[in-house]
C-alpha cells in the first residue's frame, strides 16, 4: 500500500469537510465551490420541498431495524441534513395517516433527502474536477 503524502491527506480532509457541509446545508457545497446559481437553487428548492412534505402531514420515519422499508425511509429523511434535525427538535414530522395528503408528504420528505444526497455527490465530483 503506497504511503499518502501530506497534500493528499489535506485534500482528503478538505473533501470530507466539503461533503459534510454539503449534506448539512443543501447547496452549501456548490456555494463553497463557487457555483452560486446551482447552490442557491439547491439552498431554496430542497428545504422548500422538505417543508412542503411536512406541511402535507408527512412522517419523518424512525430508525426501526425490524422493518427494513421504514429504516430505509428514515435514512432517506436524514439525507436532507440540518432541516431534518431542526424539524425533529421542533416536533414536526409526526405524520397524520388520516390526512389525504399523508403519502404525498412522505414522498416529498423522502425525495428531498435523496436529492440532497445526489447534490452532495455532485459537489464531490465538482471538487475533484470531474465536472
Amino acid at each position: 500500500m503506497p504511503a499518502t503524502t501530506a497534500a493528499e491527506e489535506t485534500q482528503t480532509g478538505w473533501l470530507v469537510l466539503l461533503c459534510l457541509a454539503a449534506w448539512a446545508v443543501p447547496g452549501a457545497g456548490h456555494l463553497w465551490l463557487g457555483r452560486r446559481s446551482k447552490g442557491l437553487i439547491f439552498l431554496i428548492a430542497l428545504p422548500l420541498m422538505f417543508a412542503i412534505g411536512l406541511a402535507l402531514h408527512g412522517r419523518l420515519f424512525p430508525f426501526d431495524l425490524s422493518e427494513w422499508l421504514v429504516c430505509l425511509a428514515a435514512v432517506a429523511d436524514v439525507g436532507i441534513g440540518l432541516p431534518y434535525f431542526i424539524a425533529k427538535a421542533l416536533g414536526y414530522g409526526g405524520g397524520d395517516v388520516r390526512a389525504v395528503t399523508y403519502e404525498y408528504g412522505n414522498a416529498f420528505l423522502i425525495v428531498a433527502g435523496l436529492l440532497n444526497l445526489l447534490v452532495v455527490i455532485d459537489a464531490y465530483d465538482v471538487a475533484l474536477g470531474r465536472k
